[in-house]
């Protein structure tokens, strides 16, 4: 959902004398002291202003924000502004339905689309053969034609409609700014903070303010994918240009090349690469949108993946979440296969062949396009064979087989995290007096952050009081700290035995990688059949969806550390034990750090969408606020709480880090093996 967040180190500037050892052990003290306290305080305050809000009540803030949506929804003929919106949603629709009536949909008076499935996959192959060769050519034409032999052809063509739509709007807006940034240092001051602010937000937030202003349906899916999947492509593109060599750049200006001159012959051609690397970043964050922009009616996969997860239907949910990982891993290897071929140089005979290669089997396309259109049976994709009903079989099979024969296993588990930290903890945060919970947050906030995490702290507990879902929030909290915890434990063990062992890195590595391609969405499924819809199934998948990028972070960190330390720790006799915790753990501090502030984020976006799950809390009140108008003001609440929830532990995370970050690399500097 979001990239690093970390804040960065001010070059330029000397490291302050170090501070002495008492002074972090005093920190350490004054957090405990802090959670001791609280401890006690809230074991004899337990029960007292906890600000509990029925499912059914509404505050005056709700009402209003429900009041707001009427009269939006009341005001589309009269306002100028909505009527401008109106007619931009109106060409989006527009466009994204002659895409349709092209590939998948009946373009009437024609019973069939204009382009049936055959010409669909030969142009589809065609186009990865031209941009990344012959292996990703056939693993289109594989992926394309598992679509319908799903039986899912029209909603996959529905959502890389939508995905497609709303990439190529980023594109068109995203490598601009992104040049602009890459240049100018005020661009760079200006937009820097607005995109971590929209990479910190949960996917799930992003859909009820865009229904206030586009309604429901596709033009609402696609601006709310841009949205979210703009931030990518306006980074990456600004660091490829950041990233061209100022030699390279005082070379060419010594030769009097103008501005535009260097943009155009120096650097969008040395950034290309870094450039198809964020134009990557975009495609997999727009398509992990579109599947969930099925909340506000946006067309595609997510739509059977709900009504699955509302009905428990497993092994349609399966199905389904399978052809989102098959398209998932399609796009990532195609772009990224795209990104490697752009820095290649191939010789004139290659390049020869390749342009045969490609006319050859562009003539191959277009009379594949010309038959899909000509003959019914090449316009829609066969009935016959179905691998769908097979394959929900299966899934079923296997989540029935799981609930009758490792129920007690998978019981265990639940029961042990559920009644030995999850509910401990949620009593200790949610049956709290609130100005309580809130005091111990603004002192962790100052001890651990710092001035800055403070001020953000006090305004974000601010407004979790204004929007009246301060008990909904900590349950929130509560499940999302649970999470974190079992997701660092996990990233720990797996990171360091990768760290330590190359034959375990080659094994997990390939499989984090897809893992991390596969958008949030599908996770859920799983962790349904295996648990049930609780509030354990919602942490259970936050913690599977946050682990790849936890571990391979704590992996890297590991790595990090340099050699000649781990040798001089060695010949000075320490154990491999020892190395592992006095040296390198200490020292990948700021690596680990960061795959906490990752990984809690992870989790946060995760657990929100748990609500379809059994999770409660704010998730469940967001996806109230799409299913019931009534309640449509307090889901949009619990999208402003889950904002400021987000934004808090993003702050408090990153004050963290820089700091600890200062202290690693003094301690670093202090360290008996730095002078070896």
């Amino acid at each position: 959902m979001s990239t690093a967040t970390l804040a960065p180190e001010e070059p330029g500037l000397e490291a302050p004398p170090p501070p002495p050892e008492e002074r972090q052990t005093s920190k350490a003290a004054i957090v405990a002291a802090i959670l001791v306290v609280f401890a006690i305080a809230a074991t004899i305050l337990n029960g007292r202003d906890t600000r509990p809000l029925a499912r059914s009540d509404l505050t005056g803030f709700q009402n209003w924000l429900g009041d707001l949506s009427d009269k939006l929804e009341s005001a589309r003929d009269s306002s100028a502004i909505l009527q401008g919106l109106g007619h931009i949603s109106d060409a989006l629709d527009s466009v994204a339905q002659f895409l349709a009536e092209l590939v998948s949909e009946p373009a009437l008076p024609r019973p069939v689309p204009e382009i049936g499935w055959l010409g669909v996959i030969a142009v589809a192959v065609w186009i990865a053969l031209a941009i990344a060769g012959w292996r990703m050519a056939v693993l289109t034409g594989l992926s394309f034609a598992a679509f319908g032999l799903f039986g899912f052809w029209t909603a996959s063509m529905e959502t890389l409609i939508v995905t497609f739509m709303s990439v190529a709007i980023c594109l068109v807006i995203g490598i601009p700014v992104g040049i602009w940034m890459g240049r100018s240092r005020r661009a760079t001051s200006v937009l820097t903070p607005i995109l971590d602010g929209l990479q910190t937000l949960p996917s799930f937030v992003y859909l009820l303010p865009i229904t206030l202003f586009f309604s429901i349906g596709v033009a609402a899916a696609v601006i709310v994918t841009l949205i979210y999947a703009l931030p990518p492509v306006i980074r990456i593109s600004a660091h490829g240009i950041r990233s061209v060599s100022k030699e390279t750049i005082e070379a060419m200006q010594s030769l009097g090349t103008s501005r535009s001159q260097m943009l155009r012959k120096v650097q969008l051609p040395m950034a290309k690469r870094t450039i198809i690397v964020g134009v990557n970043q975009t495609i997999m964050a727009a398509l992990s949108m579109a599947t969930i922009a099925a909340f506000i009616d946006g067309p595609g996969l997510g739509k059977p993946v709900i009504k699955a997860l509302e009905s428990l239907d497993v092994g349609r949910a399966a199905t389904a979440g399978l052809c989102i990982v098959i398209m998932a891993i399609m796009l990532d290897r195609v772009t990224t296969a795209a990104s490697i071929r752009s820095e290649a140089l191939p010789s004139a005979h290659s390049r020869r062949n390749r342009w045969i290669g490609l006319a050859a089997s562009g003539v191959v396309a277009i009379v594949c396009v010309v038959l899909s259109r000509q003959y019914l049976d090449l316009a829609t994709f066969p009935d016959k064979p179905d691998l769908g009903r097979p394959f929900a079989e299966g899934a079923d099979s296997v989540s029935t087989w799981l609930s009758d024969n490792a129920a007690s296993v998978t019981g265990a588990i639940k029961d042990a995290i559920t009644y030995g930290l999850l509910n401990p903890l949620q009593e200790l945060i949610a049956q709290s007096p609130w100005w309580l919970v809130a005091l111990v947050l603004i002192g962790l906030s100052y001890v651990l952050g710092g001035l800055r995490s403070l001020v953000t702290t006090i305004v974000c507990i601010g407004v979790i009081l204004g929007v009246g879902l301060w008990q909904d929030s900590m349950v929130t909290l509560t499940m999302t700290l649970v999470a974190t915890i079992l997701t660092m434990v996990l990233a720990l063990v797996l990171g360091v035995w990768m760290a330590q062992s190359r034959g375990v890195d080659m094994v997990l590595r390939p499989v984090l990688d897809a893992a991390q391609v596969v958008p949030p969405f599908v996770y859920l499924v799983p962790a349904l059949a295996l648990f049930d819809p609780t509030r354990f199934t919602a942490i259970v998948a936050g913690i599977v969806y946050a682990s790849p990028v936890a571990i391979k972070l704590v992996c890297d960190a590991i790595r990090d550390v340099s050699p000649t330390v781990i040798e001089a720790a060695e010949s000075a006799g320490s154990s491999r034990w020892q190395i592992i915790t006095k040296v390198q753990l200490p020292m990948a501090r700021k690596g680990i750090q960061l795959a906490a502030n990752q990984g809690m984020l992870y989790v946060f976006a995760m657990v929100v969408i748990g609500g379809l799950v059994g999770a409660g809390a704010l998730g469940y009140l967001v996806y109230a606020g799409f299913t019931q108008a009534e309640l449509f003001g307090k889901g949009l609440a619990a999208g402003i709480a889950i904002v400021a929830l987000a934004i808090m532990l993003d702050r408090m995370a990153q004050g963290t880090s820089a700091r600890r970050a200062r202290t690693g690399n003094r301690r670093f500097l202090r360290s008996p093996f730095a002078g070896s």
